[in-house]
């Protein structure tokens, strides 16, 4: 389906007043050994150390490692004994995303506006501060145990947060081109799609633009529903999927089966070169869903129509990496997705680079999802 895009800033004009969000300030994931964690995003991802918060630092009941890359900032952040409330997230979902932070000008009205609006607290507002100044954090749930924290940091000059110093690595692999976070798309449960929908549209303020049904997502043995909310400036994308009936179990069912509930299955990361950065990331390691078939790459320029024209990049090259191609009426994307990063079939990342295009690769949907099936299948979970 079209995405209004042209219209986004009427639709959104009014959507922005109560919850201004300035960006994604970082995704903190709960894992059972942080340490391990982060060498295998800075070794396979391109990430560098950033800022640090353990036992050294005073912290007796956590670790974190901050990892960034341009504007992209992870936390990977484990227990330190086994009494923490950390291990029952971990025990549950293995290693997860739970937090989505927010930047925002005023986490306490952000708190405020959102619980008044039906939010469940998980975090009242609270000031952190150190010599470098303070930060105000609030924090609210979301699907799943997933939570959104808000982020206020104009009065604040160290690393990260109060309580995180320096993290100084002599190892330091080169970055591959990761730039920003483009969106990240939420599992939830079945007939919870709109449930949801609901929540961002009353709580946060966001709008959907953008929805597919069970009849555009689909092969011969599953399909799927998805809406994609976006806030007021389009700067925070989250598309919800939930399952739909089909001869076979959907990558969502099993995602919920591993995941044991709703939760985060992707972060979408952007480049600006997306054969550069996929190359690197195959070289480091990286695993990558089974290439589409010829057919596929040999109906690309039908699928741009009047954008291909405009396509910059060399088609034998996209193949041979697997890279995906599709258009909307702004222009085209490229995109291509990762295994998953760990062993329950969970959490993985896509690789994106826009062109103009502000759609999700709705052509591609057929052949990615086949190529999910050909892992489910390995896997005896389809």
């Amino acid at each position: 389906m079209k995405a209004k895009t042209n219209e986004l800033e009427k639709i959104f004009k009014g959507a922005q007043d109560f919850l201004p969000l300035l960006g994604t300030d970082y995704v903190e994931f709960y894992v059972g050994n942080a340490k391990q964690a982060a060498h295998f995003y800075k070794t396979a991802f391109g990430f560098q150390s950033y800022a640090y918060k353990g036992l050294e630092t005073g912290s007796k009941e956590t670790v974190s490692y901050v990892l960034k890359q341009d504007k992209i900032k992870l936390v990977l952040t484990t227990p330190l004994t086994s009494k923490s409330a950390l291990n029952d997230h971990i025990v549950k979902h293995g290693d997860a995303v739970k937090v989505i932070a927010l930047w925002v000008e005023d986490a306490k009205k952000a708190y405020e506006e959102t619980i008044k609006r039906g939010a469940v607290s998980f975090l009242e507002p609270t000031v952190e501060t150190d010599n470098q100044g303070e930060v105000v954090r609030s924090g609210i749930c979301t699907f799943g145990d997933t939570v959104h924290v808000f982020v206020e940091r104009k009065n604040y000059k160290g690393i990260f947060l109060p309580g995180y110093v320096n993290w100084e690595s002599d190892y330091n692999p080169e970055p591959v081109g990761l730039k920003y976070i483009d969106h990240i798309v939420g599992n939830v449960g079945w007939g919870q799609m709109n449930t949801w929908v609901k929540w961002y549209e009353d709580v946060m303020g966001f709008e959907n633009f953008l929805s597919f049904d069970d009849t555009q997502i689909h092969t011969e043995y599953s399909a799927l529903m998805s809406k994609v909310m976006s806030n007021g400036n389009g700067r925070i994308k989250f598309p919800i999927n939930e399952p739909a009936e089909g001869k076979k179990r959907s990558q969502i069912e099993e995602y919920l089966d591993f995941n044991e509930g709703a939760g985060v299955q992707h972060i979408a990361v952007a480049t600006d070169d997306i054969i550069k950065t996929v190359s690197q990331l195959k070289a480091r390691g990286v695993e990558f869903l089974s290439n589409p078939p010829e057919d596929y790459y040999r109906a690309v320029p039908n699928r741009l129509q009047k954008h291909h024209h405009e396509l910059q990049e060399d088609i034998n090259a996209l193949k041979k990496l697997g890279i995906m191609i599709d258009a909307d009426e702004e222009g085209y994307l490229l995109q291509i997705f990762t295994k998953p990063l760990e062993d329950r079939p969970t959490l993985f990342f896509e690789i994106i680079q826009r062109m103009g295009a502000k759609g999700f690769g709705a052509g591609n949907f057929k052949a990615l999802f086949e190529s999910i099936e050909r892992e489910q299948a390995k896997r005896g979970t389809l």
